[in-house]
């Protein structure tokens, strides 16, 4: 064995203390194993990690160096995307005005703590499926439980969190949106089972492998939510709104079209300035709701989201006959879907009274419990769960009356209200979906607008995210 020298046991020292502090961090000491390899690499050099540098042909040293850079980036990578913040792309436009579609964000993994993967071995930067290939990114086994380590902090009421999707647990490959269990709701689900050819293979996902979403956390564990008209009450106490807070309007003019002044002075883009009036079939449903006169709509109908100062503002547009907010029934099916034997008659407008369920809380296994988190037993804390026809709850094969929950759970919505697919729809967001919390906001792209007239939205570049 050669001498060793004093600037590898310098490096030796360096990279062994920053990997004890990483194991001591992922609180798992079985990790210091890996101390064999940094030993070997610095130290004794039994296995010849760098060999390829000593290559006679210049053109094969040149390509397994850059082979080596590559290795060595693509595991920095994976290791910054799963510990420390990872890269977000608004989608959708569920939080309208406060983020914005085509805004990409940081997203942090210390503020809440990063969680341990449950799929170890996966192709960095890729959340599900590999492009082109459209196969799986990761390899089942092994998975792991759920593990987060120490952060910054916990999730906090009204801030805006990226999680992975709930529901996406099961999915219908060629059918992703709606979810697995609204698709069983609405078109059976032999249907959904059989027919590979509409619906494509029936998958499962790990919890860190299902979609990313981003919506404002509105209910924390143990709270009583509950909504009325559109207002978010908290254990009875009306709740504290967005600054940016949408809802759907349906504006009506005298007969002449909005101009693109107008609809830029109210901030609304082109995916939101719907027509409604221009589609026959939307006729009856406006004459219903009280626009047009002797029974025939002969004036502009739009539908688009508006926030208070917007809508303060189209009252005032000389052309504007009347304005109406979207009715609740045009909210479609609300949580929980398919349980068909028990109704609660909400609605996306008028939600609950609805306990979010808290670690170490216990309920009662009664028929409205039963509907309200069997999800949340089975589905999130793993366990099974089987109604005998006398009524008889077992869990795991046991009898039940009561059971005492594993996690905390978080009540999630967006900002644009009748534009959101959120907790309304499909449930509680347990804490092993938290993935993180977005802080900055490094570009923003507008699609509306041409690269010179203004694609880069430049006052929103490196803007911090706030709870607003």
């Amino acid at each position: 064995m050669k001498e060793i020298s004093k600037r590898q046991w310098i490096n030796f020292t360096i990279w062994a203390v920053m990997y004890i502090l990483f194991c001591i961090w992922m609180e798992n000491l079985w990790l210091l194993a890996g101390l064999i390899v940094i030993i070997d690499i610095f130290l004794t050099k039994i296995i010849p990690w760098g060999g390829w540098k000593k290559a006679k042909n210049p053109k094969v040293r040149e390509m397994l160096e850059w082979i080596d850079d590559i290795l060595f980036a693509l595991i920095a990578v994976y290791i910054i995307n799963l510990f420390v913040f990872q890269n977000y792309q608004i989608p959708t436009p569920s939080l309208e005005k406060s983020l914005l579609v085509g805004d990409y964000l940081f997203v942090s993994k210390l503020s809440y703590g990063p969680r341990v993967p449950n799929t170890p071995i996966s192709f960095p930067l890729v959340q599900n499926t590999l492009p082109f290939f459209n196969c799986k990114s990761y390899v089942e086994w092994p998975e792991w439980g759920y593990k987060r380590v120490k952060g910054f902090g916990k999730v906090k009421r009204n801030d805006i969190v990226v999680f992975n999707f709930p529901a996406g647990d099961t999915i219908a490959f060629n059918e992703q949106n709606p979810d697995f269990y609204n698709l069983v709701a609405r078109d059976g689900r032999s249907a959904v089972l059989t027919n590979k050819a509409r619906y494509g293979e029936i998958m499962y996902r790990p919890v860190d492998k299902r979609e990313n979403y981003v919506k404002r956390c509105i209910g924390m564990p143990g709270d009583m939510l509950s909504i009325v008209n559109n207002q978010v009450y908290i254990d009875g106490i009306e709740a504290i709104n967005p600054e940016n807070l949408q809802f759907a309007y349906y504006v009506e003019t005298d007969g002449s079209v909005l101009t693109e002044d107008q609809f830029r002075l109210l901030d609304i883009n082109k995916n939101d300035r719907e027509l409604v009036s221009s589609y026959a079939r939307n006729h009856h449903t406006l004459l219903s709701m009280g626009f047009g006169e002797d029974g025939k709509i002969n004036t502009p109908v739009y539908r688009m989201p508006m926030t208070q100062k917007a809508l303060e503002m189209v009252k005032k547009f000389p052309t504007v006959k009347q304005v109406k907010i979207e009715p609740e029934e045009f909210g479609g099916a609300t949580y929980p879907i398919g349980v068909s034997d028990y109704h609660t008659g909400w609605t996306r407008d008028n939600f609950g009274p609805i306990w979010i369920p808290a670690k170490g809380e216990t309920i009662q296994l009664d028929e409205k419990n039963l509907a309200l988190y069997n999800r949340c037993i089975r589905n999130y804390e793993n366990n099974t769960l089987e109604i005998k026809p006398d009524g008889t709850v077992l869990i795991n094969g046991n009898p039940e009356t009561s059971y005492t929950f594993k996690y905390d759970y978080y009540f999630m919505m967006g900002d644009n209200r009748h534009n959101s697919l959120d907790c309304r729809a499909w449930g509680f967001v347990p804490e092993d979906h938290i993935v993180g919390k977005p802080i900055l906001i490094w570009l923003s792209l507008d699609k509306d607008h041409g690269l010179f007239d203004g694609r880069i939205r430049w006052k929103r570049m490196f803007r911090m995210v706030h709870a607003n």
